[in-house]
């Protein structure tokens, strides 16, 4: 793993031991709590001092008591040996502040549009978002909406839902959401793409996937 241009499969990231970390929706994550705003803006500069002194600079979300972090190697597509290493700087800095990692919160949502003609609904949602076309659909440059692709299907006349949501999350809060829901009402309805991706319903037959990077390539 020393070339730092060769992206990484899912599971080399998870062989890396990277407890803090997570790899979701493409990129790996971490949340790390602290006691006050004084100290998760003490982290989140010293991470952006560090990735400054290796040219390679995540994405930093400061709130109060947390700062999330996520990365991702944009020149290649994928997650790559620089972003391990700037993981492993990151949780040492975190744990010099005192900051505890919650992966358990980790999730990231996009939402899916069923359609057989992704071409000509693509315009329309880029303007309405005000986002960028990209081989995965419609992305905000900014991040500060979910994304959103297109699952192709048949025409279909009868009504049916054509919009659902994707909520990605590390794989093993998969089953501790599938009882939440199950307990709340909610059906399964599919896990034959397990453990890529199952499907439920809520009372009323609405679905939404619950993904994991896991068997994805």
């Amino acid at each position: 793993m020393s070339d730092p241009k060769q992206t990484l499969t899912g599971q080399q990231v998870a062989d890396e031991g990277l407890d803090d970390w997570r790899l979701v929706l493409g990129r790996l994550r971490a949340r790390f709590r602290t006691s006050d705003f004084v100290t998760a803006a003490r982290l989140t500069q010293r991470a952006g001092e560090a990735a400054e002194a290796a040219n390679h600079h995540p994405d930093l979300d400061l709130r109060w008591g947390r700062l999330d972090v996520s990365l991702a190697s944009h020149d290649v597509g994928g997650i790559t040996s620089r972003d391990l290493d700037l993981a492993r700087t990151i949780s040492a800095l975190a744990a010099e502040e005192g900051a505890e990692a919650d992966t358990a919160s980790l999730q990231v949502l996009e939402i899916a549009i069923d359609t057989p003609d992704e071409a000509g609904l693509t315009p329309f949602w880029v303007a309405v978002l005000g986002g960028e076309a990209d081989d995965s659909g419609v992305s905000s440059p900014t991040g500060d909406v979910p994304g959103l692709w297109f699952q192709q299907t048949e025409v279909h006349d009868e009504p049916r839902q054509r919009f659902h949501l994707d909520v990605w999350v590390p794989p093993e809060q998969v089953q501790p959401r599938i009882h939440a829901a199950l307990a709340a009402g909610g059906t399964l309805v599919s896990d034959a793409e397990a453990p890529s991706f199952w499907v439920l319903a809520d009372p009323e037959g609405n679905k939404a996937c619950l993904c994991t990077w896991q068997d994805r390539g």
